[in-house]
């Protein structure tokens, strides 16, 4: 297996379990991480939230870790990274406002590099633009806008992951072992 260099994007909020799992999971496996996010810089840190299914009509949302950042997103360009990942959590329903953002997302799509994106991670990645056409999952309230963003929703099972050429995507953090699995396939393509 070759050392890639994957850009983790987070913000204030993000999914504990879709953060802290594949920064940990994907450096185990040898391969570089810089978790990133918009207005800190390396040191800094952003706030997690975990987000459970206990039988509510929606998830619960309870504090997590306060997870540091190791690189700076001013730096970030597609260019110096093989993929992209993007966790869910409430971080994406802003970092999608984000000029930089979106742009940064084009570029790694333009390049056709694997993107990964669980829960509400698919939020940004249709506000970019990139699911025209295209088949993807997400949390399943996050399905009109894959819809409203020219895609169409993948209804799959909360541990099931869906792939559409370099895009990989899952309902939540019940899929990592899919999910990821399917994003270290896509690195090693």
């Amino acid at each position: 297996m070759t050392t890639k260099k994957i850009l983790l994007l987070v913000g204030d909020y993000v999914e504990d379990y879709e953060t802290m799992v594949p920064f940990q999971a994907l450096q185990m496996l040898g391969h570089v991480v810089d978790a990133v996010c918009p207005d800190k810089g390396k040191g800094d840190y952003v706030l997690t939230a975990v987000h459970d299914f206990d039988g509510a009509q929606t998830y619960s949302e309870k504090p997590g870790h306060r997870f540091v950042l190791n690189a700076d997103f001013a730096q970030a360009r597609a260019r110096d990274y093989d993929a992209l990942v993007i966790p869910g959590g409430r971080a994406p329903e802003y970092l999608r406002l984000n000029p930089a953002v979106i742009s940064l997302v084009q570029d790694f799509d333009a390049a056709d590099k694997p993107i990964a994106a669980v829960c509400h991670g698919p939020q940004i990645l249709a506000a970019a633009g990139v699911l025209k056409g295209r088949t993807c999952s997400a949390y399943p309230a996050c399905a009109p806008e894959v819809r409203l963003g020219g895609g169409t929703y993948a209804d799959i099972g909360v541990d099931q992951a869906w792939v559409d050429d370099n895009l990989v995507t899952a309902p939540a953090w019940p899929a990592h072992p899919q999910w990821l699995a399917k994003f270290v396939e896509l690195l090693n393509r």
